[in-house]
C-alpha cells in the first residue's frame, strides 16, 4: 500500500510514518519544514530519511500536491497551522494552510484521471466544539456559548447555561455536540473536516475525520511557543523560571498520548471501512492546567514558583474532554496511557534537549499588543 502523509515531518506524522513502515507500507511525506515547528531541523531524522519518499513543499502549492499524490492509494492529511492564540491574528496564514491546502488536495482528486485514492483520513480537532458539552441541573445537557471578556475580567471563568444563565458542569463532549469554535483555528479545522467529508461522499472515498484532543508525547516540538503547554511548562521548569498559569488554574484539557493517537490514525487508514465518519480521539479524562504545572514542576525538583495569574487569552476554552464511545465502536480504539505515566515519558525525553522560553515570552507579547491577552 502507498500512503501520503501531509505534514508528515511533524510530531504526529513522524510517529505515524514509523508505525506504517514497520508494517511494510510505502510512505510519502509532504512537508515544508516550517521553522516555527521544526526549528533549525530542515531534514527528516535518520531513521526516516531514505525510507520514505519526501516531497519538500507547501500543501497549498498545487505542484507540490500533484507531485506528492502520484501513485498514492491512501492519504492522511495532517498538514496545518495549529496555534489557537496565533490564529486570532495570523488569519491569512491559517486560512492559506488549513483551508487552501485542503482545497488543493481535493481539487487535484476531482480533476486527476486515473486517481487511485480510496481512503482519506483528516486530522480534525476538539477546537471545533468551542466550550463543548455541559450539564445544567435545570436544563440538562447544554452547549454554552463562548465566555465573555467582561465575565473573565471579573474573575468568573466558568461558562453559564445558555438557557437559564445558571451554573453548569462540564461533561464529556460527544460528536453530536454542535460546532461552536471560539478561535479562528477551530473554525478552519471545522471547515477542513467538512470539506473532507463532503468530497469523501462526492468522490465515494471512505473518509474519517479524527477530532484529536491535546496530543502529547516524546518528539513534539519544544520550540513552538504557540502550541503545547507541556512543552512550555517543561522549558520553564527546567531552568527554574516562574510558571504563570492562566485564569484560576482549574481550566482542564483531555491529554492523549501519541501512541494512542497513532494507533487510532493507522486503524482509520488501514482497517476495512465504508462511508464517512467523524470521531473523537482522546483519553476521555480531565486534567486541570494547574495539575499539569504541579506535576511538571515536581518532576524537575520544584525549581519554579507557580503563579495563578487570572490572565486569559481570547479564543481559549474553559474545559474540554472527549466522549470516546464512537471511536471505540468504529475503530476498536482504547486509550492505554494514563496522563501521569505519559507525562513522565515526555519529560524524561524533554530533558535531553536544551530548554528555551524566549519564544514563549515573544508569543505572549504578540497577543498582548493585539489586545488578545488580558493580564
Amino acid at each position: 500500500m502507498k500512503v501520503l502523509i501531509t505534514g508528515g515531518a511533524g510530531f504526529i506524522g513522524q510517529h505515524l510514518a514509523r508505525f506504517l513502515l514497520g508494517r511494510d507500507v510505502s510512505v510519502t511525506i509532504l512537508d515544508n519544514f516550517l521553522p516555527q515547528v521544526h526549528g533549525d531541523a530542515g531534514e527528516l531524522p535518520l531513521d526516516l530519511a531514505g525510507h520514505v519518499r519526501l516531497v519538500r513543499g507547501d500543501v497549498a502549492e498545487p505542484e507540490a500536491v500533484k507531485d506528492a499524490l502520484q501513485g498514492v492509494e491512501r492519504v492522511v492529511h495532517l498538514a496545518a497551522e495549529t496555534g489557537t492564540g496565533q490564529s486570532m491574528y495570523e488569519v491569512g496564514r491559517y486560512a492559506r494552510t488549513n483551508l487552501e491546502g485542503t482545497a488543493q488536495l481535493f481539487e487535484y482528486l476531482t480533476k486527476a484521471t486515473g486517481n487511485h485514492v480510496d481512503r482519506m483520513v483528516v486530522a480534525s480537532s476538539r477546537a471545533i466544539y468551542g466550550e463543548g458539552a455541559y450539564r445544567c441541573e435545570r436544563d440538562g445537557l447544554v452547549y454554552p456559548q463562548p465566555r465573555s471578556s467582561a465575565d473573565k475580567k471579573a474573575g468568573s471563568f466558568e461558562p453559564l447555561c445558555p438557557v437559564c444563565k445558571g451554573a453548569c458542569q462540564a461533561v464529556a463532549t460527544p460528536e453530536s455536540a454542535p460546532p461552536q469554535p471560539s478561535s479562528f483555528y477551530g473554525l478552519t479545522k471545522l471547515t477542513q473536516e467538512q470539506m473532507a467529508l463532503l468530497f469523501g461522499q462526492v468522490l465515494r472515498i471512505p473518509t474519517v475525520a479524527l477530532r484529536y484532543q491535546n496530543v502529547y508525547g516524546p518528539g513534539q516540538s519544544l520550540q513552538n511557543p504557540y502550541t503545547g503547554i507541556l512543552a512550555i511548562f517543561s522549558n520553564l521548569a527546567r531552568v527554574g523560571h516562574p510558571i504563570h498559569v492562566f485564569e484560576d488554574g482549574r481550566e482542564s484539557r483531555d491529554f492523549v498520548y501519541i501512541d494512542d493517537v497513532v494507533t487510532a490514525t493507522a486503524t482509520a487508514l488501514l482497517a476495512p471501512l465504508e462511508g464517512c465518519h467523524s470521531v473523537n480521539v482522546g483519553s476521555g479524562e480531565r486534567t486541570t492546567v494547574l495539575q499539569v504545572a504541579e506535576q511538571i514542576n515536581e518532576h524537575f525538583g520544584n525549581r519554579s514558583t507557580l503563579q495563578v495569574t487570572g490572565a486569559f487569552r481570547e479564543g481559549d476554552i474553559r474545559h474540554g474532554f472527549a466522549d470516546i464511545t464512537q471511536v471505540i465502536h468504529l475503530l476498536g480504539y482504547q486509550s492505554t496511557m494514563s496522563f501521569r505515566d505519559g507525562l513522565e515519558r515526555f519529560l524524561d525525553w524533554a530533558e535531553q534537549s536544551a530548554p528555551s522560553s524566549q519564544g514563549y515570552e515573544h508569543s505572549l507579547a504578540e497577543m498582548r499588543n493585539r489586545g488578545l491577552l488580558h493580564d
